[in-house]
């Protein structure tokens, strides 16, 4: 089952880079929640190639839904959606056939099947991500629904050594997505976005990749989300964004700097609100998380990315008959994934949350009524 993903909110993918098309199914979702088409095809707007500092592929990923929805409508049935691949070019991995490219997914793949997808990397390719953008559309409108205060805004942190300072976002954003989206590097701060754009291109234009950094911020979500153990909130949030094509990294808050802090740097201050009277925490250097569980403040996570394989400069490789040669990259590709994988890092967001979300519905409703 390694194409399905959570447990009351499950997700199962399918389809390839340069195959007829890709899919998803929603299975979990309960019924009478509104689902609004167009939002699912703004968020795929968000992810699709051609746009400046991405792959000039030109897929117009038309959404075809077909089961789940009536009237605008969840029905609690299985949700499917598919989307069909206009501008797949197989042929442009040809040259590919009988040797392995450098850091991609061609020679693991080849061993654990025992058989060589080299149509653009098959299922490893992150066209693939098409169908979790779709499936974390619907989640995010299923959240939203049930909780009206629900936000997930992710944007470029870092572009090599090129960053945001990290004070912006810890107790939640002063930013929208749309503000986001308005810089082709999607970092709000306009002034770092301009020099990770530059850097890009120069990297870009002698055939080289760069990585770095997408933070996200989620506003909104109530405490108690999150199951002890082995299925912590922010252990399932790490699974999902590792499972993303050429991730790297996951921190949780602080992440790396807290395991420098000493205990009084690193804990978060709790105190009762004077109007409310709830219980507040002052700080949040967690994240929004303890115990693997949602405490009511903003949770954020850093997610590491590295630089794109496909270069277009001279590598050394072998064939699969073991012989030694030295080729170039060609194709079309990305020089940096960070720009399209924002909207991706949010979708993946927003279906590990609406699963829990169901999970602690249930394990509510399974109290009350023993």
């Amino acid at each position: 089952m390694s194409s399905s993903f959570g447990h009351c909110f499950r997700v199962t993918t399918f389809g390839e880079s340069h195959g007829i098309g890709l899919g998803v199914t929603i299975d979990g979702c309960p019924g009478g929640v509104p689902m609004d088409l167009g939002k699912i095809r703004h968020q795929l707007l968000r992810r699709k190639p051609g746009a400046p500092l991405t792959s000039p592929r030109n897929e117009p990923d038309r959404l075809e839904c077909l089961s789940g929805l009536q009237e605008g409508q969840t029905l609690g049935t299985p949700i499917s959606f598919v989307v069909y691949n206009t501008d797949a070019r197989p042929d442009d991995y040809g040259t590919y056939r009988h040797h392995y490219r450098n850091s991609h997914a061609d020679f693991s793949t080849h061993q654990k099947y025992g058989i060589y997808a080299r149509s653009g990397g098959g299922r490893a390719s992150a066209r693939e991500t098409v169908s979790r953008v779709i499936a974390g559309a619907v989640a995010h409108q299923l959240l939203s629904h049930a909780i009206a205060t629900y936000q997930v805004v992710a944007f470029v942190s870092r572009v090599g050594d090129i960053a945001m300072p990290t004070d912006t976002y810890l107790m939640g954003v002063d930013f929208s997505q749309q503000e986001v989206d308005a810089q082709a590097i999607r970092c709000p701060n306009q002034t770092i976005a301009g020099k990770m754009a530059d850097y890009i291109k120069k990297l870009q234009a002698s055939g080289d990749t760069t990585g770095g950094q997408i933070t996200c911020v989620v506003e909104g979500v109530p405490a108690g989300l999150g199951e002890p153990v082995f299925d912590k909130l922010n252990a399932d949030l790490a699974k999902a964004m590792m499972s993303l094509p050429a991730s790297r990294t996951f921190s949780q808050g602080f992440g790396e700097q807290s395991t420098r802090l000493p205990g009084s740097q690193n804990n978060d201050p709790m105190d009762v609100c004077s109007k409310s009277q709830a219980i507040i925490h002052t700080s949040n250097r967690t994240g929004g998380i303890e115990g693997g569980i949602s405490n009511g403040t903003p949770i954020f996570f850093q997610v590491g990315f590295k630089a794109p394989s496909s270069l277009f400069q001279p590598q050394k490789s072998v064939t699969h008959q073991g012989k030694s040669i030295t080729y170039a990259g060609k194709g079309r590709h990305d020089p940096c994934v960070l720009p399209r994988a924002v909207p991706i890092v949010e979708a993946m967001t927003s279906m590990v949350l609406a699963d829990h979300f169901l999970r602690q519905k249930m394990f509510a409703w399974t109290f009350e009524h023993p």
